[in-house]
């Protein structure tokens, strides 16, 4: 069969739609040098004049929903092989194989979705957001593919990367103290709270309080980890930020394995490894690494499985990961 036939087959079939005049041939597979290999394997076909592919069941992208989305989860899980891990068998989840770089991207997709649903989030809406950066790239990641305005606001001690990576896709950036905690009105968390406020059509995410958070790892995160553990996994090590991971998580293996340790990895002078171990707050103090622990706990965080928290240095984690 050659190109022609099978695009004028694929036409007929309501699988691509292609006027005469615009069909073209891709030059590396002209007939007279790759005819046979090309005639032997499956083609994607690219028309000017698309029809829509997806039947009622198809399990594919709408127009209306942007097929970026599609990559957000399933991410690989991979063997540790270059550290002693004792007696375990060891496996890191790559939250970073998602489209906007972490596990972030999977409340993103979530919060957003939730808040179109029920109405806070409408057409030509603004999403405001207080992120460490992983969940404001999540989040501009949905919202500009969907067409909303983002504002974020961002502590001062993320990193510049972070913070150009944000503008490069689109979201305007406001940048607050990192040295204030919670009630401050520089806290970033209030300010993102004011700017909701103050912009009209505007959803605050709030991942902090936001159910969707959590349910987007107890609906998909939990079950990959099952699958791809073939239902034979004892510990799972998470950090700490939102707490939105580590309660979803807990919410799945509770019905499906309620003797899984859950373990807690926790910056030196966050508060959550010492609330976990002994439900007593301690001083809040600073940390360099970016994304988890946190000054308070929030309001979505169940440590109920928490069997094990460890408070790891700036200098531990540094090292590990070079």
């Amino acid at each position: 069969m050659t190109f022609e036939q099978l695009l004028r087959l694929m036409a007929h079939r309501g699988i691509a739609h292609a006027p005469k005049k615009d069909i073209r041939r891709p030059p590396q597979l002209r007939r007279t040098q790759y005819g046979p290999m090309f005639q032997a394997m499956p083609c994607i076909l690219l028309s000017p004049h698309p029809t829509p592919i997806p039947e009622a069941g198809d399990d594919m992208p709408t127009p209306s929903r942007p097929a970026v989305l599609e990559l957000i989860g399933n991410t690989p899980l991979v063997k540790v092989s270059r550290f002693d891990t004792g007696p375990c068998t060891l496996f890191l989840k790559l939250e970073s194989q998602n489209p906007g770089g972490s596990i972030k991207d999977r409340i993103g997709l979530a919060m957003i979705d939730a808040a179109e649903r029920d109405g806070r989030l409408r057409p030509g809406g603004t999403i405001v957001e207080a992120t460490a950066g992983n969940t404001g790239l999540g989040l501009a990641l949905v919202g500009r593919a969907k067409g909303y305005r983002v504002v974020l606001v961002v502590p001062d001690k993320m990193s510049t990367e972070k913070v150009l990576h944000l503008k490069a896709m689109g979201a305007e950036v406001h940048i607050t103290r990192s040295d204030v905690g919670k009630g401050h009105p520089e806290y970033y968390q209030d300010v993102a709270a004011r700017l909701a406020k103050a912009i009209p059509d505007a959803f605050f995410a709030d991942q902090f309080n936001n159910p969707a958070n959590p349910l987007a790892h107890e609906t998909s995160t939990a079950p990959e980890i099952w699958a791809q553990t073939q239902h034979d996994v004892d510990a799972i090590v998470v950090g700490v930020g939102s707490a939105g991971t580590l309660t979803g998580l807990t919410r799945f293996f509770k019905r499906v394995q309620p003797e899984l340790a859950m373990v807690l990895a926790d910056p030196v002078g966050s508060v959550m490894a010492q609330y976990s171990r002994s439900g007593t707050l301690g001083t809040p103090g600073s940390w360099a690494v970016e994304g988890i622990g946190e000054d308070f706990i929030p309001s979505i965080a169940d440590l109920s499985s928490v069997r094990h928290a460890y408070s790891i240095s700036d200098e531990e984690s540094f090292d590990h990961a070079r």
